[in-house]
């Protein structure tokens, strides 16, 4: 079946290949990313898969061995096929290790922020409807509050460096009925729960299956070539689905090597320093990381930095200015890409150099599914012409957990619907103009925050911007805007406003200028515009 005119995607599986070793001989295997993992375990049993900095190397095979003990360990301990299971760690092996341990045994894993609080947790555990809670031998008190009052078991993960066993508080594994042996991993199965940011309303609860999982990661190593020879630092939160994807199972599917941050979270004081003696290869970040690593690299150098095959960007738009600075900087080029929770992460990215131009304020072409860009009666637009953008493919959730409608609204005229306003170019590259409920309406003038946020950040004295809708009494909505100043500008409301003026019609220059040393951030490093206006004009 040929796809409709300017509809992008693919047609078959060969239109992205994939590196033949990245498949088991089953077909069952390709489809579960259990399979995937298990097959890299035989395949490259001796290579490294995991590390935290200057203190523990896993192999692959070390891996795989630590995940089968503990799912084995879950599965004797009365965890079933189906059962949610929450987790809330740090970034460190005891979190990689118990969440393949749980979906290795057909159940289903739900990592969670530690920085919630008890009655975040109440929410989510009883949202995912978790049986279990998982945290490091340390603790979560908020976690564990939360769970005991939903009389829901806790136990603890602890993995020593020594000898690299892993310690968990349930009970012994015993023979029978509950071996692991008898434990097969179907596509199916559930295998991830996160929640959307909620962006407008309540968080949204995504089931996401081993196929979906499989598909992802298959996607990921296919667009950017990853293979056993790569190496990355995770610098995102793996209660989130970019670093849990992209950086870390995708890198472990494709026999390649992921380093954790001894901290267990982000540091710019050691990220290069990580990334040089771990030999990464590439990195994937948010733009507000990206910043962080620039303005480090200005004020703080390092000697010398590592040669990058590719620097990846995803989960917020952006500025060509920045994406430009990154790449003088680094030496790399810079990868922009397009993702969210419901497609398992990946839907678009632009290519490596050797598979064609990488464009700024693009963010590429669809990566193995179905894309298309819809009006309001489901009709596909052609190139250059607005409309939301929607996709299918295996790795599209089936729909969200008890929220008919949210699905509903959704999954329309056969596709699942972003809520992203975009358009294909004619070389069939994706352009974002914004959140369709985020686009400021100026008495009938459609203003995209995204276009103004690119002029403010090619501003030399301003290092972050992001502009949102405002009421107001004469046209409906007015766009404001927060900058941040670069360190020691002393830059002002009418410079700002001025220079919007010689780069902007009349009706997109922000009406007001907040300038500030901080502007709110999701937990994954994500600015949602409604907080971020919420925050200025209560202040």
């Amino acid at each position: 079946m040929t796809n409709p005119p300017f509809q992008f995607g693919f047609k078959s599986r060969t239109e992205f290949p994939i590196t033949t070793r990245s498949f088991t001989s089953t077909k069952m295997a390709t489809q579960t990313l259990t399979g995937l993992l298990k097959h890299v375990a035989n395949e490259f049993p001796d290579r490294r898969a995991l590390s935290v900095s200057g203190k523990l190397d896993l192999t692959h095979a070390r891996l795989d061995e630590l995940v089968e003990r503990a799912s084995s360990r879950l599965v004797s301990a009365g965890i079933k096929p189906g059962d949610v299971v929450a987790l809330t760690f740090p970034n460190t092996v005891e979190f990689v290790v118990m969440f393949l341990a749980v979906i290795r045994a057909r159940a289903t894993a739900a990592p969670l922020n530690a920085a919630y609080t008890a009655e975040e947790f109440e929410f989510y555990l009883s949202d995912s409807e978790s049986k279990l809670l998982l945290t490091s031998r340390d603790g979560n008190t908020a976690a564990e509050s939360a769970a005991s009052k939903l009389q829901i078991r806790h136990a603890t993960a602890a993995l020593s460096v020594q000898d690299s066993e892993l310690a968990l508080s349930l009970p012994p594994s015993e023979s029978g009925a509950n071996s692991l042996d008898q434990v097969v991993n179907q596509p199916s199965d559930g295998a991830l729960f996160l929640h959307t940011s909620g962006t407008t309303s309540r968080p949204k609860g995504v089931p996401l299956t081993q196929l979906n999982l499989a598909s992802s990661v298959q996607n990921i190593k296919s667009v950017y070539k990853l293979t056993e020879s790569d190496s990355t630092v995770i610098v995102l939160p793996l209660f989130h689905v970019h670093g849990l994807l992209a950086g870390l199972l995708s890198s472990l599917a494709a026999g390649a090597a992921v380093t954790l941050p001894a901290a267990g979270r982000f540091s710019a004081s050691t990220f290069w320093q990580d990334m040089l003696k771990y030999n990464a290869t590439w990195y994937t970040a948010v733009p507000t990381i990206h910043q962080i690593i620039l303005d480090r690299h200005v004020s703080t150098p390092e000697p010398v930095y590592p040669k990058l095959r590719f620097i990846r960007s995803c989960s917020a738009s952006l500025a060509p200015a920045i994406m430009a600075r990154l790449e003088e900087a680094f030496g790399a080029p810079v990868l922009e890409a397009y993702a969210m929770t419901e497609a398992t992460h990946l839907m678009s990215s632009n290519p490596l150099p050797e598979d064609g131009p990488h464009k700024p304020g693009s963010v590429g072409k669809p990566v193995g599914q179905e894309m298309a860009i819809l009006n309001e009666i489901g009709e596909i637009q052609g190139p250059n012409s607005n409309g939301e953008v929607c996709i299918r493919g295996p790795n599209v959730t089936k729909g969200y957990k008890n929220n008919p409608d949210a699905n509903k609204s959704g999954f329309l005229f056969g596709w699942f619907h972003t809520g992203d306003l975009g358009y294909f170019d004619s070389d069939g590259y994706l352009h974002l103009v914004g959140r369709i409920k985020e686009l400021v309406n100026r008495g009938g003038e459609k203003i995209s925050p995204i276009e103004v946020d690119s002029v403010l950040l090619s501003h030399p004295d301003i290092a972050q911007a992001v502009c949102f809708a405002v009421p107001d009494e004469k046209y409906g909505e007015e766009i404001n805007c927060a900058i941040i100043p670069r360190a020691g500008s002393k830059i002002d409301e009418a410079e700002v406003q001025s220079f919007c003026k010689k780069n902007l019609a009349a009706f997109k220059v922000p009406k007001k200028v907040f300038i500030t040393d901080d502007v709110p951030k999701t937990a994954s490093g994500k600015i949602q515009r409604r907080i971020v206006a919420e925050h200025f004009l209560s202040s």
